[in-house]
């Protein structure tokens, strides 16, 4: 039987072509419900207020970075969506007089615009953003030298060597509308992909690349960070792929409930928890990987309740 067309965009693969068994299960889980979820190599936790949310998630920066050496450099993989944690993270940095110049960073994705990566000085720019927030932030006598921060390029050549010989100790995320991290969208409903969408083991192979966005995907940055106005948000842009997502030793996703909403962060979770992996739903992909948390804040979990407004 052929796979439904999405409600949201019938030329694209989204959750909307999932088995409606399915949607109906996941839109009944309270947030205790997701923790139960939990299993070996998924964990699931519940943060009560965003403060202890956001240091959390700005730890993780910490406790990565204090493991790197000269001889054993050590980075994290970071987003732009949530932002909040950055500023934490240049604080903690300067207040304890913490050396990371041997650490580094990579950005997940940017925005691509006339065949070529937007620059520092776009409004939009997620490596503005990164600098902004952290790293300009950081003591010069701390933080690491430029060479160490990979944001990704039109040309991904020298962005996907950079997780050569380095350690990725964790990647952080958050996950968009249409159940992505990073960029890593579902893909279009055209050619081979036409009645089904890709295979996991094809999508897993998937590098560093350039990728035109879902529909939803470019309404919600849109949402998030330009005030409704989609005609600012580009139709395309590079992201970090699964392949070096593999590379990291922890994937670890952070809801606060605004960049998601509350059935979309319930059906990741229940995706991945009953190894249920689906392309369509490109955050399913990580039931495969060894070691993964998602970290909710908990009112922002909300509830799938129909309210009229």
């Amino acid at each position: 039987m052929p796979r439904k067309l999405s409600s949201i965009a019938p030329d694209w693969w989204d959750y909307t072509t999932l088995d409606t068994a399915i949607i109906k299960e996941v839109a009944s889980l309270t947030p205790e419900n997701l923790v139960q979820l939990s299993r070996p190599g998924f964990k699931v936790l519940l943060y009560d207020t965003l403060e202890e949310f956001y240091l959390a998630e700005a730890l993780e920066y910490i406790t990565a970075w204090r493991q790197s050496t000269p001889d054993n450099p050590v980075g994290i993989c970071g987003p732009i969506g949530p932002t909040e944690q950055l500023p934490l993270v240049a604080r903690i940095i300067n207040d304890l007089g913490l050396a990371v110049k041997s650490a580094h960073f990579w950005g997940m994705d940017e925005w691509l615009m006339d065949g070529k990566e937007v620059s520092p000085d776009h409004p939009l720019s997620f490596e503005r953003a990164d600098r902004e927030l952290c790293f300009s932030r950081i003591r010069k006598d701390l933080v690491m030298p430029d060479e160490n921060l990979h944001f990704p390029k039109g040309d991904t050549t020298t962005y996907r060597k950079s997780w050569e010989g380095i350690r990725c100790a964790v990647m952080q995320g958050g996950q968009g509308d249409i159940k992505h991290w990073a960029f890593n969208d579902p893909p279009k409903r055209e050619g081979k992909f036409k009645d089904e969408p890709p295979s996991p083991e094809e999508y897993r192979k998937l590098t560093t690349r350039v990728v035109d966005l879902h529909p939803i995907t470019i309404a919600q940055n849109a949402r998030t960070s330009g005030g409704g106005n989609i005609t600012m948000v580009p139709t395309q842009a590079i992201t970090v792929g699964p392949s070096e997502t593999w590379k990291a030793e922890k994937v670890s996703i952070w809801h606060a409930g605004m960049h998601d909403n509350p059935f979309g962060q319930r059906l990741t979770t229940f995706m991945i928890s009953k190894n249920i992996v689906d392309t369509s739903v490109p955050m399913s992909l990580l039931a495969d990987h060894p070691n993964v948390q998602f970290n909710f804040y908990r009112p922002g979990l909300g509830t799938c309740e129909v309210t009229m407004h």
